[in-house]
């Protein structure tokens, strides 16, 4: 069986699981690796203290653009010292989210270099959430000057995002979605990324991959989303798995043992 990797995941929002029962079930999938993340201080806080209680598990902590409102000095300092422990291996999910208007663009933008800014403080990968502002959001990173290593957290763009994308080394996580009929321009831009800079995750429990389709989403659910990538880059699926393995270790700065002294 491939050890599968599981770049973005919310197990601590998920509607019936909880944590321990997702854990189980993706290490029996051969999901060997799972990174958590949170979207506010409350959950960026959960994420840490998921990740410190299983081996294989890492987290992520920031504000998402949807709660960008939240991102005050107060909280953005409480991510900021959640940001230096260490199973936290990723700023984010930050970004722009265009589709929504829960926040307005300035405070998106506001918070976003503020992540920006924090994950080269702490030499963090930056996890990017973006919808529907791709031109924007690639804008922030170049007038910033993107962190040594960004990640594209349940990419969207088109060819020319994934071209540009790779042209600046940034790593594409691709999700549940890219197994759904009608995402045929996604399966195209998962083409023209380059193998070397390809992720894959489940966003559980959201975005479940066909053939589970309705249900909610968990971490066992991993080797439906490589299997597509596979197809699509015609590539054996153990090949595939073996790379995005890799990947996952280069973005994130996992060590090659993703096991921790004291996680169960």
């Amino acid at each position: 069986m491939p050890t599968y990797v599981d770049t973005h995941c919310h197990l601590d929002h998920h509607f019936d699981v909880p944590a321990a029962e997702q854990v189980e079930a993706a290490r029996a999938a051969g999901v060997g690796t799972m990174i958590t993340v949170g979207t506010d201080m409350a959950s960026s806080t959960q994420a840490v203290q998921t990740a410190n209680r299983f081996a294989g598990v890492w987290a992520v902590v920031g504000i998402h653009p949807n709660d960008a409102m939240e991102a005050t000095p107060a909280v953005l300092g409480v991510i900021d010292r959640l940001a230096s422990q260490d199973v936290v291996v990723g700023i984010g999910e930050t970004g722009l989210d265009y589709y929504r208007d829960h926040t307005t663009p300035q405070q998106q933008e506001s918070s976003f270099r503020r992540h920006i800014a924090m994950a080269k403080e702490h030499d963090r990968a930056l996890v990017i959430h973006c919808r529907e502002a791709w031109d924007e959001c690639l804008a922030v990173l170049a007038s910033e000057g993107a962190p040594e290593r960004v990640v594209m957290h349940c990419f969207s763009g088109d060819e020319r995002i994934a071209q540009h994308c790779a042209e600046e080394g940034y790593f594409m996580s691709f999700a549940g979605n890219v197994t759904f009929k009608n995402a045929e321009e996604l399966r195209a831009a998962a083409a023209v990324a380059p193998s070397e800079l390809l992720l894959t995750e489940t966003d559980s429990p959201y975005l479940t991959p066909v053939p589970n389709r309705g249900k909610p989403n968990d971490p066992s659910h991993i080797p439906f989303v490589l299997r597509q990538l596979a197809e699509v880059k015609d590539v054996g699926e153990d090949e595939l798995a073996a790379t995005v393995l890799a990947n996952a270790r280069r973005a994130f700065a996992l060590p090659d043992d993703a096991s921790r002294p004291g996680a169960a």
